[in-house]
């Protein structure tokens, strides 16, 4: 065949370092946030807080072009590598004698040891930022409880991620240790952990019985599992010893019993007759370029270390503050449906779904979600996460609907003032909730 040359025009958008970050820190509780900002501090000397004094701040390295040049007073926008590692740019930097740190609490937690692994994998830069987002999604457990449509829904549209990129992701994530993480239930958690065993004549029975019929094992339906398997007594008491000895948590060994303290993102009072939320400033970590290092940056070659580190600190400045104006938004909407709730509490709850909010918004409704999740609310009826607004609804006989919080909170409130000789039977509940127009559906619906 007589050799060619071939033009081929395609199209390849990849998940840049900016754009992922903004994921990342969107879906951050405050606590989580500081967290990863004084991992940032440590790790890029451009990033600085403004409370530093000048006199404090730290030394930025000399510029190897010479120590004669007198760099300029302002520092111009630097350029970067768009084609670095993302997994560098998302979980590590590299020094200059080109060793990996990482910067891990003493007890790392599942995430950190994810992410650890991840580094030394030799996956390309999309599927590294895939496998990092599933890590991030993952629940304390070690189980990934977003469906990959899901998860791929939350992405913006840029990213051109499909659930079938985030399979790939998976399954690359699924072979990290402790074994059976990224499970998306207890049957594939053991699942993982049996494939993850030596080969023996019993694990394939195991197997069979996590994959098919865990629940039979569970209700210790012996007969009907030896019916569908064909095993024997002495195979199927077997291949359940090896399952009780599989750990159904992974995750769970790198847990922390500690207190956890809820900072408010946002607060809410009423001014001038209105209902306002503010960002509480004590949540909002204050970030600043290092004015030493900017001027030097500006004099050193173009992409080089201190270019792409000063680029990034810019991204991260810019990613938090976007965080917060994206947070008030939200609660702003939030509080602008719930404003009866402030007034006259749970009873005036008003039905309200994320789909609202976003339409409200023109965000996507997995914005939304992500945004009101480990988000707390300071109000005059106390401290609640921003999902706490949002919940099922109840018809009433108008054609409405009335909040389930609101159902629940006169349901309360009935008790509380009954008679406790002649306590309200569920028939009578039912009855006054039906005198006020709520529509319930049996005699035990309380809710």
């Amino acid at each position: 065949m007589k050799p060619s040359l071939q033009f081929r025009l395609s199209q390849h958008l990849t998940l840049t370092p900016q754009l992922q970050q903004s994921i990342r820190l969107l879906q951050l509780s405050t606590v989580e946030l500081n967290q990863e900002i004084d991992r940032l501090l440590m790790e890029n000397p451009a990033l600085e807080r403004e409370d530093v004094e000048e006199g404090e701040a730290p030394a930025a390295p000399q510029p190897s072009g010479g120590s004669d040049a007198s760099p300029p007073t302002e520092a111009p926008p630097a350029e970067t590598d768009w084609s670095s590692d993302i997994a560098a740019n998302w979980r590590g930097a590299e020094d200059e004698e080109g060793e990996r740190s990482f910067s891990a609490p003493d007890t790392p937690t599942l995430r950190d040891h994810l992410h650890t692994q991840l580094s030394l994998t030799n996956l390309g830069a999309r599927d590294r930022a895939f496998v990092a987002l599933l890590i991030d999604a993952l629940d304390d457990d070690g189980y990934l409880t977003q469906s990959l449509e899901e998860i791929a829904a939350m992405l913006p549209a840029e990213a051109e991620a499909d659930p079938e990129d985030l399979s790939i992701a998976l399954a690359h994530l699924q072979h990290f240790e402790p074994a059976g993480v990224g499970a998306r239930s207890p049957g594939e958690c053991l699942c993982l952990q049996l494939r993850n065993l030596p080969d023996q004549p019993v694990r394939a029975l195991a197997i069979e019985v996590v994959e098919k019929h865990l629940e039979l094992l569970a209700a210790r339906d012996y007969s009907r599992l030896k019916a569908l398997t064909g095993a024997n007594d002495d195979a199927l008491r077997a291949a359940q010893r090896l399952i009780r000895a599989l750990n159904p948590r992974p995750g769970a060994a790198f847990a922390k019993v500690e207190a956890r303290y809820v900072i408010p993102d946002v607060t809410v009072r009423k001014v001038k007759n209105v209902w306002r939320a503010s960002l509480n400033a004590d949540a909002m970590p204050r970030l600043r370029i290092n004015r030493l290092y900017a001027e030097i940056a500006a004099g050193a070659r173009s992409g080089g270390t201190l270019s792409t580190q000063l680029q990034e600190a810019r991204w991260l400045i810019k990613n938090v503050q976007q965080r917060f104006e994206t947070i008030l938004r939200v609660s702003q909407a939030i509080v602008d449906r719930q404003r009866h709730f402030l007034e006259h509490g749970e009873v005036a709850m008003r039905p309200l779904v994320l789909r609202e909010i976003a339409e409200t918004l023109s965000l996507h409704e997995s914005t939304i979600s992500r945004v009101t999740t480990q988000k707390y609310m300071a109000t005059p009826r106390g401290t609640f996460e921003l999902k706490y607004f949002f919940g099922s609804h109840v018809a009433t006989e108008a054609g409405g609907a009335a909040s389930s919080t609101a159902i629940r909170a006169l349901i309360k409130q009935l008790v509380a003032a009954e008679d406790a000789k002649a306590p309200l039977s569920d028939a009578r509940i039912s009855q006054i909730l039906g005198e006020q127009g709520i529509v319930t559906m049996n005699r035990g619906s309380k809710a």
